[in-house]
């Protein structure tokens, strides 16, 4: 967390625009006179919208963000509706589950509505809402999303002046083979579970069961991520616990200091959440006891209650991916290496044409969705190179693999830098490096053990010791891919093997 980049400081922008908007949703509903558990319900909602909202324009962040409503206050009625009717509470908060995840195949406006379907019925098991609240908790709902976008598209418009990458697509697949669809019954199964398990612990705070068995499958693939995000779930709240004794619980529902340690746990959220999941949680849960403090309710033994529910929803999860519907880590790894290597071709191939005098050839946007890709890849193969996974044969060739592919991603941009140059082009050698490096990566992707064809001609991209960079910049993409050959092939039962 404290050395991971941060290109634009965007991380540390957005971290401080979270505290805006949920500091000025919260300010916003106790100027016009609401509850505490209204105000409490207007800041989540707020850091919900500003959280989960990812599209890749602002105007589709806009429309989402609008629609938000339309997703959480029927949940938020229904939640309030059957508060002392438990067996239909059950099975509606079940029914949300899956249409949550179900939706996420949808895109990013799926998968943000979804998440505010589930939040609203959690924040209403969360605070005890009871129906003659619903009113102002609608208001709070509704000045909290003014709120916040007043700050995300007019205030702060941080998007209009760096557009969020585009997340890459999602791995296709049709019927139980769609990855969201077995997710979808994964989630349900694992939440129905941890609900009954956790009633059994508590009564009256058995939902942090479930909502720890839904926010581990949120942004996973891949039975290895889920497992790793459960481990680091509770890692998280394990620390986030030890803080709330020595911190939460001496304050005892200060306002004002627990106001500034909340805004302070919302930075922490933002700021830490896509380079650390662990630090993430522990910010949520010192966040959870701050406001229980602030309710009257905080006590040591709520705080382990909080971690006990929190070990049965990560164990639920984890039974769920094992024994319901799995998809493989071994499966999710050649998907996403091999989009990669793909876009490594797309880019090298656009350079090509652009060196050769195109003037409507661009590679940059593949330079741009490889960096995403690589993010994506260094999620799926987290799992192999954790530091508890037990294979260490397998954890030192995925090391190689995320290092190598690094290496692609920094030659890549090298090359659409060089390539932007006019006066960079009309180079035979260049152009014959390149076709080389799209060969070699047409014989990864197609699992062939030689290049085949004119361009294959020769095992280097340059003369030695040449001082052009492209062609410096071609031997190192070359190279690189040439030495992925052998962890992606090396073993066909490990799990980054490419098949054919």
């Amino acid at each position: 967390m404290f050395v991971a980049p941060d290109p634009g400081r965007l991380r540390l922008r957005n971290a401080a625009r979270a505290v805006i908007g949920v500091g000025a949703a919260v300010a916003l509903a106790e100027l016009c006179g609401l509850s505490l558990t209204a105000s409490i319900t207007g800041g989540l909602a707020a850091l919900l919208a500003l959280f989960t909202v990812t599209d890749p324009t602002v105007r589709r962040q806009a429309v989402t963000t609008a629609l938000l409503p339309a997703a959480g206050f029927p949940v938020l009625a229904l939640a309030t509706a059957l508060h002392g009717v438990t067996p239909l509470r059950d099975a509606a908060f079940v029914l949300v589950v899956f249409c949550g995840v179900y939706a996420r195949r949808w895109g990013p406006r799926g998968h943000a509505l979804g998440i505010f379907a589930f939040m609203n019925f959690f924040i209403t098991q969360f605070l005890h809402a009871l129906p003659a609240q619903l009113p102002e908790l609608y208001a709070a709902v509704g000045l909290a999303l003014a709120a916040s976008a007043a700050v995300r598209f007019l205030l702060w418009p941080i998007e209009r002046r760096t557009p969020p990458p585009a997340a890459p697509a999602p791995l296709p697949g049709r019927g139980l083979a769609r990855h969201t669809t077995r997710q979808a019954f994964q989630a349900t199964a694992a939440c129905a579970v941890a609900l009954a398990v956790g009633q059994v612990l508590s009564e009256d705070r058995w939902y942090w069961a479930v909502g720890t068995a839904w926010w581990i499958f949120v942004n996973t693939a891949s039975r290895g991520e889920t497992l790793v995000r459960g481990f680091r779930r509770v890692l998280g709240t394990v620390v986030g616990v030890a803080a709330g004794v020595l911190i939460a619980l001496p304050l005892d529902g200060a306002p004002l200091p627990t106001a500034l340690l909340v805004a302070a746990c919302v930075f922490g959220i933002f700021y830490t959440a896509a380079v650390s999941y662990s630090w993430m949680i522990l910010a949520v849960t010192l966040m959870a006891g701050l406001l229980y403090g602030l309710l009257g309710v905080l006590d040591p033994g709520l705080l382990v209650l909080r971690l006990e529910e929190t070990a049965v929803g990560a164990a639920c999860a984890a039974l769920a991916v094992v024994l319901v519907l799995p998809v493989t880590t071994h499966a999710t790894n050649d998907a996403w290496i091999q989009r990669a290597l793909h876009c490594v071709h797309a880019a090298t191939a656009q350079a090509t044409a652009r060196l050769a005098g195109s003037p409507t050839a661009d590679p940059a946007p593949h330079a741009a969705q490889l960096e995403t890709l690589l993010a994506r890849v260094r999620m799926a193969l987290a799992p192999l190179v954790h530091p508890l996974s037990p294979f260490r044969a397998r954890k030192a060739r995925a090391g190689q693999v995320i290092a190598l592919l690094d290496d692609c991603a920094r030659e890549v941009r090298g090359l659409v830098t060089v390539a932007a140059d006019p006066d960079a082009g009309h180079d035979a050698r260049l152009a014959a490096a390149c076709w080389r490096v799209e060969a070699a990566v047409q014989a990864l992707t197609a699992g062939e053990r030689e290049l085949e064809g004119p361009a294959a001609a020769g095992t280097t991209a340059a003369p030695a010791g040449t001082a052009e960079p492209a062609l410096a910049h071609l031997q190192g993409l070359e190279r690189a891919l040439t030495e992925l050959a052998t962890p992606l092939g090396s073993d066909p039962k490990a799990p980054f093997v490419i098949s054919a």
